[in-house]
């Protein structure tokens, strides 16, 4: 069974442990790197809600949400306000392929729908353009662009 677990001391090492493929390195930014960032924009007054992915009880992948603007952020889509955002999205290397991802985006999806940081109207996730997979899996969800983008990131919105 696949569950979103919330990152705390007794998990973080497990889950900066956990690497994509080297192929998808350019896709997304590392697991360290994401829980530094959501370190940052928390002390900044923003939301940063990181995630791991469990596959019973072994990590698996890695997720994190935000919530509205990041404050002192500059760029960010228009969408972004007021909205929910999945932010980062990862499955190890040695747990792609076994339907995990697609069962995290499913949870994904029913958490921000508990609207944990207050109502919104739509998520939203961003992809790189050669990332043809996880376009199609989000595609899968409902998830379709918008015209924005986030840097040189495809947005794509899904309704709630």
């Amino acid at each position: 069974m696949v569950t979103l677990r919330k990152i705390d001391n007794t998990n973080v090492w497990e889950v900066c442990r956990l690497h994509v493929k080297k192929e998808q390195e350019d896709f997304v930014a590392s697991n360290m790197e994401s829980l530094a960032e959501a370190f940052a924009v928390r002390e900044s007054g923003g939301v940063a809600l990181p995630f791991g992915i469990y596959a019973d009880d072994a990590p698996v992948g890695f997720m994190m949400f935000g919530y509205d603007v990041v404050p002192g952020e500059e760029g960010m889509p228009e969408i972004a306000r007021g909205n929910y955002c999945i932010w980062r999205f990862m499955i190890d290397k040695a747990h792609q392929d076994k339907g995990y991802g697609k069962e995290a985006l499913r949870l994904a999806i029913d958490y921000v729908k508990t609207f944990p940081c207050g109502e919104a109207e739509c998520v939203y996730l961003s992809y790189e353009p050669e990332n043809t997979g996880a376009a199609k899996l989000y595609h899968s969800f409902g998830f379709a662009e918008n015209g924005e983008t986030d840097g040189e990131e495809i947005v794509a919105v899904l309704r709630l």
